[in-house]
């Protein structure tokens, strides 16, 4: 009883914050399918450290923190071994789908893509383009700012470096697409026109 009490209190918890999760993925990996690989893997490591996430504390801070942590960790992994084929995280993954027990992101992650789309299309493709095209620390601390609202505290939390360094990197980011899309604003007339 106590583990489907667990899953509950995790499901209540952890899931309602799957779309952030997905549209940073997206962003720090630029391509959906890893995203969706790195979404899963964050839950499944959310879900089995459970026991540490202290109550009351921000879980989705907490999340974004397991996200990007094994976003490095797959990026370190794939650049000292790049033709390597761990079948244990494919097997890792495959059990976790099938098995009644573990909540299921595979059904969530699947509705993502649309969500992930249209934000893409609000957007517009300079727009994305732009933050994709940013740094990897400028582009995770906009994202964690601009679009996903957390304060600079929790920013700070999850990258592991202090709050001055969050704002340093915003600002940055916010010049670095100030400067990118200076002629996507002017076509569209955010700013005047010069003469």
């Amino acid at each position: 009883m106590k583990g489907n009490d667990t899953r509950k209190e995790f499901e209540e918890l952890a899931m309602p914050h799957v779309d952030s999760l997905y549209n940073m993925a997206v962003r720090m990996s630029t391509n959906k399918e890893d995203a969706e690989d790195l979404v899963q893997e964050t839950y499944l490591k959310a879900y089995r450290f459970f026991n540490t996430f202290q109550k009351g504390t921000n879980v989705k801070a907490w999340l974004f923190k397991i996200l990007r942590n094994t976003f490095i960790n797959k990026y370190r992994k794939a650049i000292s071994s790049p033709s390597e084929v761990l079948y244990e995280d494919i097997e890792l993954v495959n059990s976790y789908v099938s098995n009644n027990n573990e909540p299921d992101t595979k059904e969530s992650i699947d509705t993502l893509k649309s969500k992930v789309e249209s934000l893409d299309d609000i957007l517009g493709d300079d727009i994305k383009n732009a933050i994709d095209s940013l740094p990897i620390e400028y582009r995770e601390a906009i994202i964690y700012s601009d679009i996903e609202e957390l304060t600079y505290k929790e920013i700070a939390e999850i990258i592991n470096v202090p709050i001055g360094t969050v704002k340093s990197r915003i600002n940055r980011a916010r010049s670095l697409l100030r400067k990118n899309l200076w002629n996507y604003a002017k076509e569209r007339g955010f700013v005047k026109r010069e003469k």
